[in-house]
C-alpha cells in the first residue's frame, strides 16, 4: 500500500497533482446529535470485540486461550451487543450500565479534576482573588508589565474558573508582544471551558493575529456547529467564513509567487533534459493548486481509483460511507464533497486527500473491532483533510517539489517534504477526530481503542498506517486525558454486532482476491 501511496504523492509534483493529507480546536462536551444506525436483525458478532483488557493475538504470543478466557470473551461480547441494542432503543442509562461493566476505567480516571463552574464577575472571586485582580488592573493602568503580569498569572493559576482572568492575561501578553504565549493561554482556557463564547472569540482572534487563518476558521466553525442554540453561533459562522477567505487569499498569493519560479524551473528542466514535460508539469501543478484543494482532491482521487482496486460491494461501501458522512456533517468544511472509498488491500492503512477524499483499506476494517473504532480511524483521517494539513504542505512545498523533479532521486526528496506531518498536526487530528466521534454519539474512546489495537500489532510488525504517524503508545494516554478533561462519553454506542457483519463480508472479499491472484500465478 505504501509504494502506491508514494507514487500518488510523486504524481503531486508532476502532472496529476497528489498528496495524502493527514488542527485543533476547543472541545465542547459531547451531545449525541445522531444515533448510529442499528445492525440488521439476525446478525451476529465475531469473537473479537472492544475488549476489557488488551489480549495478545496468536501472532504476538504462543499462549493458548483457556476455556474460561474464551467464555469470558463471549460474555463480554454479548454484553456489548446488548448494550448497543439498548442504546439504539433510547434506554441510555441501562446501556451505560452494561458498557461500564465491560470497559475498564482509564488509569487514574477517578482522580481527574473536573472544571469548576465558570466565574464571569470579579465580585464573585474570593478576597485573595479580588486582590490579584485589583493589582492587575493597577499594573495595566500604570503600564507596568511586571506589575500586571505577576498577579495575573497567579490569579489564572489559582482561579482557572475565572474567565476574565484568561482573557486579560492573553490581552496583556499580546500587548507586550508575546502572541504565542497568549495563544497557549487561550488554548488551555478553551480546553477547560469550550462553551464560553468570549474565550473562543479571543482564541479565534489570536489565531488570526498569528496568521493561522485555517485554524481560526475551524475553531469558529466548530463552535457554531456544536452550539447551534448559542445566540452568538451566527457570529462564529461568519468568523469562520472570513478567516477561510483570508487563508485562501494567502495561499493564492503564495502560489502566484511560486508560479513565476515554477516556470523558471520548468525552463531549467528543458535545458537539462531536452523535454517540455518539465515546464508543462510546473504550470499544471500551480494551476491546479490555484483552483483549490477540492479540485486537487478530485483530480488525485480519480488517479487513485485507477491505480487501486476499489471495493464495490454495496453493503460494505454504504456502511463506510454512512459512518464517514455522519462525521463529515459536523467537521466544519461545507465547501468539500466528501467521499469514502474502501481499497481491497489486506494492510491496516488509511489516508486522505485534499477536499475530503478518504481511502481506507479492507484490512483496516477486518482488524477494527467495532463501528466506534472505525469512526475513530475515519475521523482522524477526515480531520487531516478538514484542517488542510496536506494541502498546506503541498502548497508551501510546491516550489521545492518542482525543483527536485530534475535532480536524481528528486521525487523521493519531494515525498519527504509532503509526508512531513509534524507532531502538532497528528495531535490536532487526534483531538478533532475524537471530538467528532463523541459529537455523533459514538463511544468517545473509539480512536483510543484503535491505538491500543495498533500498539498490540506493533509488537510483531508495525502496521503501514504508522509509517507517517507517531507511535500509538505515546498517544493512548494523551487520548485518555483528552476524553477525561472534556467529559466525553466513552460509555456510548460501540456497534459491535453491526461491524461484525461487515467484517465477515470484507474477509470474504479478501479471500476471493487471494484466490484470484493464486489462480493467475498458477496459470503463468
Amino acid at each position: 500500500m505504501k509504494p502506491v501511496r508514494h507514487r500518488l504523492l510523486v504524481a503531486l509534483c508532476l502532472l496529476p497533482l497528489a498528496t495524502t493529507t493527514s488542527i485543533v480546536l476547543a472541545q465542547p462536551p459531547p451531545v449525541p446529535i445522531e444515533k448510529p444506525s442499528a445492525a440488521p436483525s439476525g446478525t451476529t458478532a465475531p469473537a473479537e470485540v472492544v475488549e476489557k483488557k488488551p489480549q495478545p493475538t496468536p501472532q504476538n504470543s504462543t499462549k493458548v486461550a483457556q476455556p474460561d478466557q474464551i467464555l469470558e470473551a463471549i460474555s463480554r461480547r454479548q454484553k456489548f451487543i446488548e448494550a448497543d441494542r439498548l442504546y439504539l432503543r433510547g434506554q441510555i442509562a441501562a446501556a451505560e450500565k452494561l458498557y461500564r461493566e465491560v470497559k475498564v476505567p482509564f488509569v487514574k480516571e477517578s482522580t481527574t479534576r473536573q472544571p469548576l463552574e465558570p466565574i464571569l464577575d470579579p465580585t464573585q472571586l474570593s478576597p485573595a482573588g479580588k486582590v490579584y485582580w485589583r493589582e492587575t488592573e493597577a499594573g495595566i493602568t500604570q503600564k507596568l508589565q511586571t506589575r500586571a503580569l505577576v498577579p495575573l498569572r497567579l490569579l489564572v493559576e489559582q482561579y482557572p474558573e475565572f474567565i476574565p482572568g484568561h482573557l486579560r492575561l492573553a490581552q496583556v501578553l499580546q500587548q507586550y508582544e508575546h502572541p504565542k504565549e497568549a495563544l497557549v493561554v487561550l488554548e488551555q482556557a478553551t480546553s477547560l471551558y469550550p462553551a464560553q463564547p468570549d474565550l473562543l472569540k479571543a482564541k479565534v482572534a489570536a489565531l488570526a493575529a498569528t496568521k493561522q487563518w485555517m485554524e481560526a476558521s475551524l475553531a469558529a466553525r466548530q463552535f457554531a456547529l456544536l452550539n447551534p442554540k448559542q445566540p452568538q453561533a451566527p457570529e462564529f459562522a461568519q468568523l469562520a467564513d472570513e478567516n477561510l477567505k483570508r487563508y485562501r487569499k494567502h495561499i493564492r498569493s503564495k502560489l502566484r509567487g511560486n508560479a513565476i519560479a515554477n516556470v523558471l524551473t520548468g525552463a531549467l528542466g528543458y535545458a537539462l533534459t531536452g523535454s517540455l514535460l518539465g515546464p508543462f508539469s510546473a504550470v499544471q501543478t500551480t494551476t491546479m493548486l490555484l483552483r483549490g484543494e477540492s479540485d486537487v482532491g478530485e483530480s488525485v482521487a480519480k488517479q487513485a481509483r485507477k491505480q487501486l482496486e476499489i471495493v464495490e460491494d454495496k453493503v460494505v461501501v454504504d456502511y463506510v460511507n454512512e459512518v464517514g458522512q455522519k462525521l463529515a456533517r459536523v467537521a466544519g468544511r461545507n465547501d468539500f464533497k466528501y467521499e469514502f472509498s474502501v481499497v481491497l488491500e489486506d494492510d491496516l492503512n488509511a489516508f486522505a486527500l485534499p477536499g475530503g477524499k478518504v481511502f481506507i483499506n479492507a484490512g483496516a476494517i477486518t482488524r477494527i473491532k467495532s463501528e466506534a473504532e472505525l469512526a475513530g480511524l475515519l475521523a482522524h483521517e477526515l480531520s487531516h483533510a478538514v484542517l488542510s494539513h496536506g494541502f498546506q504542505l503541498v502548497a508551501e512545498g510546491n516550489l521545492i517539489a518542482n525543483v527536485t523533479q530534475f535532480v536524481p532521486l528528486g521525487g523521493t526528496i519531494a515525498d519527504l517534504f509532503t509526508l512531513d506531518y509534524n507532531r502538532d498536526m497528528e495531535r490536532q487530528a487526534d483531538n478533532l477526530g475524537t471530538r467528532l466521534i463523541a459529537s455523533k454519539g459514538y463511544a468517545a474512546d473509539g480512536l483510543r481503542n484503535l491505538m491500543v489495537t495498533l500498539k498490540q500489532q506493533q509488537k510483531s510488525s508495525p502496521p503501514i498506517w504508522l509509517a507517517s504517524h507517531p507511535a500509538p503508545a505515546n498517544r493512548v494516554r494523551y487520548l485518555e486525558n483528552l476524553i477525561e478533561r472534556n467529559g466525553y462519553n466513552r460509555y456510548a454506542y460501540e456497534g459491535v454486532a453491526r461491524h461484525a457483519q461487515i467484517n465477515e463480508r470484507v474477509r470474504k472479499l479478501l479471500v476471493e482476491k487471494e484466490q484470484r491472484e493464486e489462480k493467475k500465478r498458477r496459470e503463468k
